[in-house]
C-alpha cells in the first residue's frame, strides 16, 4: 500500500455511501434527459447516447482517469471495458423488469444496432495497441488517437442513419417507439433543465473520484489485482447510473431511450480508454496493463456480439438467449480473469 492509498475498511464505506449518491442522482438524470431528447428532436435512441450515456458514464469516466493518473494501468484499463460489460448485463436486468416483451424486440433501433457494431470495432483497438507495444508517440500508442475519431465519425453515422434510414425494422403490437412526454417536466425550461442536467454531471463526477481512490484502495488492502478489482468492484458502483436510469427508462415505457443509455454509453466509455493512455506517463497503457487486460477484451466482445445477435434476431417473447447468455459469459469473463493471474 502506497502512502497516498486510502485504508481498505473507509475504502469499503466510501464505495458503499457513493453507490446510494449515484443511485439517487440516476433517478433524476433520467427525467432530464428523457424531456431534453423531446425537446432537442434528438430522438430517444440519439439522445440516450449523447445526454445519458455521456453523463451517467462520468463516475466511471473520472474513476478511469484516477486510476491513470495513481499509475496503475490494469486498473486504469479495465474499469471502462468492465463498465462496458457490465453495463451489457443490465440489460437483461430489465428485461424481467419489462415482463411485456423481449426488451431487445420491444426496443427496435437501427440506431442501437449501429452503435453495437462501431463498439465492437473500437473494442478491437486496444487489442492491435497490445500488440504492438514498440509504437509510441512520446509516452501515447497512435490507437490511442483513432479512439475518438471513430467515435466522433460514428456519431456521423448514427445521424446520418436518424435522419435517412436506409433499413427499418418490423413493428409489432410489442414494439414501443419514442413517445414524447407532454407533462413530465413541461413547466421546466429547456435552460434550466440543462441546468439541471450538468449539476447532476458535477455530483456523478465528484461520486466517480471517490470510487477511484476507494478502489484503489481495496486493491491495495486485499491484495488482489487493480484489473479484477476495475472490471468488477468499482465498476459495479459506477456503472449504477446507468442501471438505475435503464430500470427507470423501462418502468416509464422511454424503452429506447434505456437501451440506448446502455449502448451509448458504452460507446463513450471507449473514450475514456483514450484519456487512460495520455493519463498514465510511464509508457503505453496497453501492455502495461497485463495480460489479463486481453481476457477482458476478449470477453467484452463477446457480450457486444451477443448484444448485436439480439438486437437484430429481436426474439420477441422472453428475455431471449441474449437474456441468457449475457450474464453467463460476463461471469466466465471474470473467472477466466483470476485464474489468468
Amino acid at each position: 500500500m502506497t502512502s497516498g492509498t486510502w485504508p481498505l475498511v473507509p475504502s469499503a464505506i466510501a464505495l458503499v455511501a457513493m453507490a446510494v449518491v449515484i443511485v439517487f442522482v440516476g433517478i433524476r438524470l433520467t427525467r432530464a434527459a428523457d424531456e431534453l431528447a423531446d425537446r432537442t428532436g434528438l430522438g430517444d435512441a440519439i439522445g440516450g447516447a449523447l445526454l445519458l450515456g455521456a453523463v451517467t458514464s462520468l463516475p466511471g469516466n473520472v474513476t478511469v482517469l484516477t486510476g491513470a493518473l495513481e499509475g496503475d494501468a490494469g486498473f486504469a484499463l479495465a474499469n471502462p471495458v468492465g463498465g462496458i460489460a457490465l453495463q451489457t448485463v443490465w440489460l437483461a436486468v430489465a428485461d424481467l423488469v419489462y415482463r411485456r416483451a423481449n426488451l431487445e424486440h420491444a426496443a427496435a433501433s437501427l440506431e442501437n444496432v449501429m452503435q453495437s457494431v462501431i463498439l465492437m470495432a473500437m473494442l478491437s483497438l486496444p487489442v492491435i495497441a497490445y500488440a504492438t507495444p514498440q509504437l509510441t508517440l512520446g509516452w501515447i500508442h497512435p490507437v490511442t488517437l483513432l479512439i475518438p475519431l471513430l467515435y466522433a465519425y460514428g456519431l456521423r453515422l448514427l445521424r446520418r442513419m436518424h435522419d435517412h434510414p436506409m433499413w427499418v425494422p418490423t413493428h409489432t403490437s410489442a414494439t414501443e417507439g419514442d413517445h414524447p412526454d407532454e407533462e413530465n417536466g413541461s413547466d421546466r425550461s429547456t435552460r434550466r433543465l440543462w441546468a439541471t442536467l450538468a449539476v447532476l454531471g458535477l455530483v456523478v463526477g465528484v461520486a466517480g473520484w471517490v470510487v477511484g481512490q476507494a478502489g484503489l484502495g481495496v486493491a491495495a488492502g486485499t491484495g488482489m489485482e487493480g484489473g479484477v478489482i476495475g472490471f468488477t468492484l468499482t465498476t459495479a458502483v459506477s456503472s449504477l447510473p446507468e442501471l438505475v436510469v435503464l430500470v427507470t427508462a423501462v418502468r416509464m415505457g422511454q424503452l429506447t431511450l434505456g437501451v440506448g443509455n446502455i449502448v451509448g454509453g458504452n460507446v463513450f466509455d471507449m473514450l475514456m480508454i483514450a484519456v487512460a493512455d495520455l493519463g498514465y506517463l510511464d509508457g503505453s497503457l496497453y501492455r502495461a496493463a497485463g495480460s489479463t487486460s486481453l481476457v477482458l477484451l476478449g470477453g467484452t466482445m463477446l457480450l457486444i456480439a451477443v448484444l448485436t445477435a439480439g438486437l437484430v434476431m429481436r426474439d420477441r417473447k422472453g428475455i431471449g438467449f441474449e437474456g441468457l447468455l449475457i450474464p453467463v459469459i460476463y461471469a466466465a469473463t471474470v473467472g477466466l480473469a483470476v485464474i489468468s493471474r
